[in-house]
């Protein structure tokens, strides 16, 4: 039988194969997080006809002759090139820019993919559109998160409270008006918390004792007094750090204040309290950070998703759904956070779209095409050969 048909057979195989890969490629253009592939061929074992021989005895060296019996699949791999990002406006849809990939489970074994079509469930678990659970570290009571740890579900927790934090601090700045009259008054005040959240009322009264002095009384504090002291500048000299008791558990920071001539602008700048609060939104930074927006204005860290980088991503295995799966020639994943080790940075309200170059593709077609066309005309030949030699008996 002739070689050549053999041969033939096997380029239809390759090229047919091309044309899947090519035609899978097309039908995944607009596949979130989906990375091209590209085949590539190689030829099979050639039949040797002549072997190579050296010079000797005057005789010049001859070369090998050998004949190819075809080609066969060489290797399909992936393009693993950053794909274009889509605005989607949605705070749950997460792209990374860079390196990396999101960590999942689907209860039986970690997958790694590139789509960030995330959302929460009724249970608040942040999940894929296939139902993974998205892998990451969770917040303590105290708001750290541990990145040593084992990463495990991320969820955002939906109906838990915020406790009250009772208030130790309040600043208070602005200028107090050096050119008035002794026993001229400036009142000003803002809202803190005591225990449980419960408003406390912190009004200060500032009262001009002295051209360099002015008293300090309170609203509702246990202290009843208080002096402040500013240079011939106008410059606040005292009390030390300009700290004032407000009451036994309440400091007033008054170090910001001045006593210029001119207008009154004494105003309240912050107090470190709250009120209790229940989460209201939330947003996720580049690092993978998921802060909770409570409704008393407080922001708390409650979780951080993980990344994984491979030594070698192209050794990962397609397993459907644009994941991933670890092999033995692709390497364990290196977790971590975004923007360190390599790993890219997340960019919330957007997701990767497919990095498929249609015009690249439909130039594989048309290649794959003429091969394929080409290999069957030798299959042709190769048979009008055949019937030649067959019609040598008539």
């Amino acid at each position: 039988m002739l070689r050549s048909l053999f041969a033939g057979i096997s380029g239809l195989r390759t090229h047919q194969q091309m044309i899947d890969v090519t035609g899978n490629n097309i039908a995944n253009v607009n596949t979130t997080g989906y990375k091209s592939a590209q085949a590539t061929f190689q030829d099979t074992l050639s039949q040797m006809v002549q072997a190579a021989a050296g010079p000797q005895a005057g005789n010049g060296g001859t070369n090998p002759a050998q004949v190819g019996l075809g080609a066969r699949l060489g290797n399909i791999t992936n393009n693993f090139g950053q794909g274009a990002s889509q605005s989607t406006g949605r705070n749950s849809d997460l792209m990374i820019q860079g390196d990396g990939f999101f960590v999942v489970t689907d209860g039986q074994e970690r997958l790694y993919t590139r789509n960030g079509s995330f959302s929460f469930d009724a249970s608040g678990l942040m999940t894929t559109s296939g139902g993974g659970i998205v892998q990451g570290w969770q917040a303590g009571a105290n708001g750290i998160i541990n990145t040593n740890d084992v990463p495990g579900a991320v969820s955002l927790p939906i109906g838990v409270l915020l406790e009250p934090s009772p208030t130790q601090n309040a600043l208070f700045g602005g200028n107090l008006p050096g050119d008035r009259p002794v026993g001229t008054s400036v009142t000003t005040s803002q809202t803190g918390y005591g225990q449980a959240g419960v408003p406390v009322n912190i009004g200060v009264t500032f009262t001009k004792a002295t051209a360099t002095t002015w008293g300090v009384s309170f609203d509702g504090g246990a202290t009843t007094s208080a002096t402040l002291t500013f240079d011939a500048d106008g410059e606040l000299v005292g009390p030390a750090g300009g700290i004032v008791a407000f009451n036994a558990d309440i400091d007033l920071n008054l170090s910001a204040m001045t006593a210029y001539a001119g207008l009154s602008t004494i105003n309240p700048i912050s107090q470190d309290g709250a009120a209790m609060g229940s989460l209201s939104s939330y947003t996720i930074s580049n690092d993978g950070v998921l802060t909770g927006i409570f409704s008393n204005g407080l922001k708390r860290p409650l979780a951080q998703l993980a990344l994984a980088t491979f030594n070698n991503a192209q050794g990962l295995e397609k397993v459907g759904e644009s994941m991933f799966r670890n092999t033995v020639n692709s390497g364990p994943a290196a977790l971590g956070i975004a923007g360190t080790g390599g790993r890219g940075v997340l960019q919330a309200g957007a997701l990767e779209m497919s990095n498929v170059d249609l015009g690249a593709e439909f130039t594989n077609l048309v290649i794959a095409q003429r091969g394929f066309q080409a290999n069957s005309r030798v299959i042709t030949t190769s048979d009008e050969l055949l019937q030649d030699l067959v019609n040598i008996k008539r």
